[in-house]
């Protein structure tokens, strides 16, 4: 039998290694355990032997069938498709206020919405890409260094912002001035087709790849778009617009050897307003 020196010890030397607790009457081999754990036979994974008094194995009801006898959940409000929105608007204002209403656009949920800027008689229509910053602070387009640009240009032809109509193919801004995706564009077109049917102008000027490679249907790029006169019509149209597609200012901005083409582009304007061309 231990004398009572010897289990003093015993228990001091536990003490000193840390066991300052008493869990069990008997010791437990944990690394013994952890083994039966990982075993197939007792995984806690593993299915429940079926016993005498076991539940009857019933099939999980999926989340997406309603009870037959719990009442229907209310539908979500039905905001309309770009299509539908776009087609109700008889007007500008409508048409500005069913783009409020669209939730097809997520660029919509960071950033403002930029509709148009001028005079919506005028006989010219510009059609840029998509809004900049500093048009998505002031909610209009081309107010930024590219419209400072596109102000000169107009002015170099003889218009400016009271006798043309401006806005893009996009009417929120992307994220760091970034290329609009296709998706985002296709999102939009109903709006920018039902906004050229209500201006209704006499010429159409497209401002850079974007929104030449939309409008005029083609793959090609805006080198080989700009400065050709084509036709642009849609279904709401009583007769296809005489159209042509020039460079961006903001691609002009860093590329200034591209104004002399532009330079054309802006002629070849002036002269089918004049009816020379």
């Amino acid at each position: 039998m231990e004398t009572t020196e010897t289990t003093l010890f015993q228990l001091r030397w536990l003490i000193e290694a840390g066991a300052d607790e008493t869990i069990g009457a008997e010791p437990r081999n944990r690394y013994q355990e952890s083994a039966k754990k990982a075993s197939p036979t007792s995984s806690p994974h593993a299915a429940p032997k079926a016993g005498p008094h076991a539940p009857p194995k019933t099939e999980p009801r999926l989340a997406t069938q309603p009870s037959a006898t719990a009442p229907a959940a209310p539908a979500a409000p039905e905001t309309g498709s770009a299509h539908s929105l776009a087609d109700a608007a008889k007007n500008l204002e409508e048409l500005r206020e069913a783009l409020l209403l669209f939730e097809g656009c997520p660029l919509k949920e960071t950033a403002n919405l930029v509709f148009a800027d001028g005079n919506p008689k005028a006989k010219v229509m510009l059609i840029g890409e998509a809004p900049g910053a500093e048009e998505d602070r002031q909610g209009l387009p081309f107010v930024g260094p590219s419209g400072k640009l596109l102000d000169r240009m107009l002015a170099a032809i003889g218009l400016d912002r009271r006798s043309v109509y401006i806005s893009n193919v996009l009417f929120w801004r992307p994220p760091g001035n970034r290329t609009p995706t296709p998706a985002e564009i296709s999102a939009c077109l109903p709006f920018v087709e039902r906004h050229i049917e209500l201006v209704d102008p006499e010429i159409l000027v497209l401002l850079g790849g974007p929104a030449a490679k939309t409008l005029m249907g083609r793959n090609d790029g805006i080198m080989k778009l700009r400065g050709k006169w084509f036709e642009y019509e849609s279904r709401g149209m009583s007769r296809p617009v005489p159209t042509i597609a020039s460079f961006h200012p903001a691609y002009l901005l860093r590329s200034p050897i591209q104004k002399r083409a532009a330079w054309a582009d802006f002629l070849a304007v002036q002269a089918k307003l004049r009816g020379n061309a």
